[in-house]
């Protein structure tokens, strides 16, 4: 599992800072969080490539979220793309991205697939074989979701010199992946766990956007690997949090240990603060494993 974010300030895009968008590679899927405006100069300056993203996810739809949205669904088409997109955010970005098109007279030459959202609960909006994404309902100044990915149980690993040794046919070796029994070249029955190893174990990843501290999320993200939780505001500033409807490091941190997290990464900062550490020690002081999101930094979690 990786994480490349492309933007992690709050408001307004800087010289040196973006807004919110990020990219994450689970299970051979390249998922886009969010678009902030120059999103897709991002993802050039970080050579991600355009043909792999086909899923979409936005959190809301306040500009600093999803304002390159349009531009990089137009430079899609200028690239002459034929693959399907899936874009999934709160009720009303189809009508915002058709609009624009519309007037435009610059439609897509490639299947464009909106998936609004209006639920409240958390639900599950894309599966497959490999990753199951679900919403969770964040609390901000208008309908927000944050997103939980999960990969799916992998193949076992074949140990390779245990199968020779018992005989195995290499045309069983997909089965034995699978965890089915086989029948050696002598006719004898293979127990499949003397000659494979368990699976890696699934990582899970949870993006969560602009949001006021809501402890009733942590069900959904219940021993989850990596937390990503807005941190707008130090507790110098803790009295703007409600009243933005924003979180402090402090209340990622306790997010983070109450959900059980691994590891916690804040994002979403206040441009007012010069030291970016400074949320890093807050967070500190209730939850350990502490990263911060920087824009072009890349995460790889094994």
């Amino acid at each position: 599992m990786k994480l490349t974010i492309l933007g992690c300030y709050s408001a307004t895009p800087r010289t040196l800072g973006n807004t919110t968008s990020q990219v994450l590679e689970i299970n051979n899927h390249m998922f886009l969080i969010d678009c902030g405006e120059g999103t897709q100069v991002q993802l050039r300056r970080h050579k991600v490539k355009f043909n792999r993203i086909k899923h979409i996810f936005i959190s809301h739809l306040h500009g600093d979220h999803f304002f390159g949205l349009v531009g990089l669904i137009s430079t899609f088409r200028l690239l002459t793309r034929e693959a399907d997109l899936h874009i999934y955010g709160p009720k009303g970005i189809k009508e915002i991205i058709v609009l624009q098109m519309k007037l435009a007279d610059s439609w897509t030459n490639y299947k464009l697939y909106f998936h609004e959202l209006t639920s409240k609960t958390s639900e599950l909006i894309f599966e497959d074989d490999a990753v199951a994404v679900y919403t969770i309902p964040l609390e901000h100044r208008i309908y927000t979701n944050g997103y939980l990915f999960k990969e799916k149980t992998g193949d076992r690993k074949l140990d390779v010199d245990a199968a020779t040794a018992a005989h195995i046919d290499v045309a069983y070796y997909r089965k034995l992946k699978q965890g089915h029994d086989v029948v050696n070249e002598d006719g004898v029955l293979i127990d499949n766990t003397k000659v494979t190893f368990e699976a890696d174990p699934p990582k899970s990843y949870a993006f969560c956007s602009d949001t006021v501290y809501k402890p009733d999320i942590v069900p959904v993200i219940k021993d989850v690997d990596v937390l990503y939780h807005e941190s707008t505001f130090l507790e110098s500033h803790a009295h703007l949090a409600p009243k933005t409807k924003h979180s402090t490091a402090k209340e990622a941190a306790r997010i983070a240990a109450q959900a059980a997290a691994k590891t916690l990464i804040l994002g979403h900062y206040s441009s007012r603060y010069p030291d970016l550490e400074l949320f890093r020690a807050e967070a500190q002081t209730v939850f350990a494993n502490v990263e911060l999101a920087e824009d072009g930094k890349t995460f790889d979690f094994e």
